[in-house]
């Protein structure tokens, strides 16, 4: 018989960092699984991205057991890196940033996000980078 589902989450940790503290602790703790068994496996898969935003998908099960998956880096911090920039753009519609994606640096990204994406086709994939990049204030040459 399947295991019934009581939470599925979403969090975004830095690669390598995980601890008891906020977010991590405070979020598996109200479901009452043991975050150790999450903590110590996260941190020895996620060494080699260690300080890298990963998001992390997290199914909590009725006997309080879990299964997690990394989702990787998001678009938005591979764009903001490749760029060298702190923050997009507050009113994308009106101020762009100066700097401007390459079409070389959006392949490189979107090599990147292929693993994640719904899709195999790195065009598609390409397409939907620069839409982040659009709705981040940043144009693509």
């Amino acid at each position: 018989m399947a295991k019934i589902v009581t939470a599925t989450l979403k969090m975004k940790i830095r690669g390598g960092q995980a601890s008891a503290a906020p977010p991590v602790g405070s979020t598996l703790g109200q479901y009452g699984v043991n975050m150790m068994d999450f903590i110590n496996p996260f941190n020895e898969q996620t060494k080699d991205r260690m300080g890298q935003m990963l998001t992390v998908h997290i199914q909590i099960y009725d006997d309080r057991t879990m299964d997690w998956r990394i989702v990787g880096t998001p678009t938005d911090e591979l764009i903001l890196a490749a760029l060298k920039v702190d923050k997009g753009s507050g009113e994308p519609n009106k101020e762009k940033l100066e700097k401007k994606l390459s079409q070389s640096q959006l392949t490189e990204i979107a090599g990147t996000k292929a693993s994640d994406m719904n899709t195999d086709d790195l065009e598609a994939v390409k397409k939907m980078v620069a839409g982040t990049a659009r709705s981040m204030g940043v144009e693509v040459e």
